[in-house]
């Protein structure tokens, strides 16, 4: 579990800030990050003293705000100085600098609103694309047969894995993608999305809650609705390759990233991210799966784990088993 966060924290950063954040400031975060998960747990003393996991995590958010303010200064550098733009903040700053002036959209940011936007970025992202990235792997572990279907699809889109992944071809496989919406669907990430009435609203017929009401949705049983996904425990990727099958016909139901106004930002993104991980890993690497009595039930820490950590072993593709 803990690999697999420290592999996504370094992705997202090279995502959002290139190489702004030196490998160091990239090490940091990562390990202190863990601090801010804790913060999020249900039950936590509400004082931010020193030694609570609130105060842990303020010190947590000041270090990575340093860090992330440092590489929107060198990204304001490098693109002032005509270098192309090499990740997330980059094109933010490029498009800054090439807006006209008489542009009602024309804005400068500083270096701290820029760090703050990344900053929550990472905060949508670390926990719940760990999560969900580490079921992937348990789940083609656990079915071969998928997996199977997962490498044949890549090696027709994507015959020489030395090549690198474009989004052409990301947006060709069609049933990987299937597959990671069906194990965010089987396995959701995080368990609730509280939402804020803005007036009396009917959750049934018999109860309106009030308006400015706290609202918070279980996802799980959207997600496993019989009528909408027949066996729904069952992890069945074909089932997004129909059009009108049940799952396509009723999206409403697919609340894995929320829904409404709020829906999440980062959902093509985070799609987009899990299946090009998932299917580099498929192409170059056989894993194992060590199934334990605790391997499906779940932990809780701001999103949800397998309660034994999910544990794999991983080998080049094709080698034999030791």
């Amino acid at each position: 579990m803990v690999t697999m966060r420290d592999l996504n924290m370094e992705t997202s950063l090279r995502v959002f800030c290139g190489s702004h954040i030196p490998q160091k400031g990239v090490k940091e975060i990562g390990e202190q990050y863990w601090m801010i998960t804790l913060a999020l747990e249900l039950v936590n003393f509400p004082l931010a003293l020193p030694g609570t996991k609130v105060y842990n995590a303020i010190q947590c958010r000041k270090m990575a705000m340093k860090w992330l303010e440092s590489a929107a200064r060198k990204s304001k550098e490098a693109m002032a100085a005509g270098e192309e733009p090499e990740c997330l903040v980059d094109a933010w700053v490029k498009e800054m600098l090439n807006a006209p002036e008489d542009s009602k959209t024309k804005q400068q940011f500083s270096d701290h609103e820029i760090a703050l936007v990344v900053l929550s970025f990472l905060f949508a992202s670390q926990d719940a694309m760990s999560s969900g990235t580490i079921y992937l792997f348990q789940h083609l572990a656990d079915n071969p047969d998928i997996l199977a279907k997962v490498r044949a699809e890549h090696d027709r889109i994507r015959p020489d894995p030395s090549q690198p992944l474009t989004l052409e071809q990301l947006e060709e496989m069609t049933y990987v993608k299937a597959f990671v919406k069906e194990s965010l669907r089987v396995k959701p990430p995080v368990t609730m999305v509280p939402y804020k009435t803005i007036k009396p609203f009917p959750i049934s017929p018999d109860y309106t809650v009030p308006a400015n009401s706290m609202v918070i949705p279980s996802l799980y049983p959207s997600l496993h609705d019989p009528e909408v996904y027949p066996q729904p425990e069952k992890l069945i990727p074909e089932r997004w390759l129909d059009e009108n099958s049940p799952a396509n016909k009723n999206p409403k139901n697919y609340l894995v990233f929320g829904s409404g106004p709020h829906r999440c930002i980062g959902q093509e993104y985070t799609l987009l991210h899990m299946m090009n991980v998932i299917v580099t890993a498929a192409a170059l690497m056989d894993w194992d799966h060590k199934v334990t009595p605790e391997s499906e039930k779940t932990q809780l820490i701001a999103t949800i784990f397998p309660k034994d950590g999910c544990l794999l072993k991983f080998r080049p593709r094709g080698t034999p088993v030791a």
